[in-house]
């Protein structure tokens, strides 16, 4: 009994080294199959050297009257703004698109008909080539214009006014590419921070259009009140004011121009920004500074919906603001100023 329980410890001994040296033996193979497994490369993401954002409002306003002692009209307004930017950067080279679009119209329980209340129309497109941290080389263009037609609404002079009177007494007073500005400049960018840019172009070409031939009600000429020159062959016309097609329907211009953006976010609730373009024509009268300036001012009041405020002020000593006080026209400082609730988001991408 005693050699046999020797005899089977010495086999199970046996076994247990065979069954080690066969496992050490496989573990080998296996790491040696897998360091000769081919490695497969991880590839790198490729750079992207865009970045984009386009911000959409939609903004609704109401006002309803009923017995009212101090008097109104019910009304109802539809405002709707996109606000885009696409930009390209890529070691020095720089290439920054802005576009700027607003529109929108009211009906008023006092007029049956419908009335623009906003258009504007900015787009931007600014390649550079970077000097300096802050300083870049620049060529700018610039376009502004606005959509449809645009009128100063009269009083029919009929008694139970049709809705075919009430748009014939409106006054044309613009319409698209009447008037449209265009320039391309050459000059510097400087950029300090995230938030600011500002531009010079000491040398920007251009032109002023309005494209629109024909006479507004009360002989109101569109291309005489936006300053166009009149013809060679109707310079010494008496009756140049009653013929739109006397005058050029574009303006070269020449000079400098300024121009200044900024867009703060304050706090996740607040946002501000602003948009500044000045100019000075060499060619005639440099002194008198041709200015477009534009804000806006957002406060979220819920993850989808803000109250926003937008201005825009417009000086342009060629433009002749016509009223029955001024019939022949004089120069003034053109205002806009409207406070919206309504739906806002923003879609954006990072690099």
């Amino acid at each position: 009994m005693k050699k046999l329980i020797v005899a089977a410890a010495g086999l199970a001994l046996s076994m247990a080294a065979f069954a080690q040296n066969n496992a050490q033996e496989a573990a080998a193979a296996a790491a040696a199959a897998i360091a000769n497994t081919p490695q497969q490369e991880v590839q790198a993401p490729k750079p992207s050297y865009w970045t984009r954002s386009l911000m959409t409002n939609i903004s609704f306003g109401q006002n309803s009257y009923m017995n009212w002692a101090k008097g109104g009209n019910n009304n109802v307004s539809l405002n709707a703004t996109i606000d885009g930017n696409a930009d390209y950067e890529k070691e020095k080279i720089t290439w920054k698109n802005h576009m700027l679009l607003k529109y929108g119209f009211l009906y008023s329980e006092d007029k049956p008909i419908n009335q623009k209340n906003i258009d504007q129309m900015l787009l931007e497109s600014t390649w550079g080539y970077k000097a300096t941290k802050t300083l870049s080389y620049t060529a700018k263009f610039t376009f502004l214009n606005q959509f449809s037609n645009g009128y100063t609404y009269g009083t029919p002079s009929v008694d139970d006014p049709s809705r075919q009177d009430w748009r014939d007494a409106r006054v044309l007073k613009s319409g698209f590419l009447s008037p449209a500005i265009a320039t391309l400049g050459l000059g510097i960018d400087w950029i300090p921070n995230n938030w600011l840019t500002v531009n010079f172009s000491p040398l920007t070409g251009g032109f002023t259009i309005v494209s629109e031939d024909q006479l507004g009600r009360h002989n109101e000429n569109l291309r005489k009140s936006y300053g166009m020159d009149l013809k060679k062959d109707y310079e010494n016309a008496a009756d140049a004011a009653l013929h739109p097609e006397y005058y050029k329907g574009a303006r070269f211009e020449f000079g400098a121009q300024l121009t200044v953006g900024a867009k703060v976010k304050i706090n996740d609730n607040f946002e501000a920004g602003t948009k500044f373009i000045g100019f000075s024509n060499y060619l005639k009268n440099p002194q008198n500074i041709r200015v477009y300036w534009d804000n806006t001012l957002a406060w979220k009041l819920a993850k989808y919906f803000a109250l926003t405020m937008n201005t825009n002020l417009i000086y342009d000593d060629t433009v002749r603001i016509i009223d029955a006080d001024y019939p022949a026209g004089h120069r003034a400082v053109q205002f806009y100023e409207g406070l919206l609730f309504g739906f806002t988001y923003t879609f954006s991408s990072k690099k």
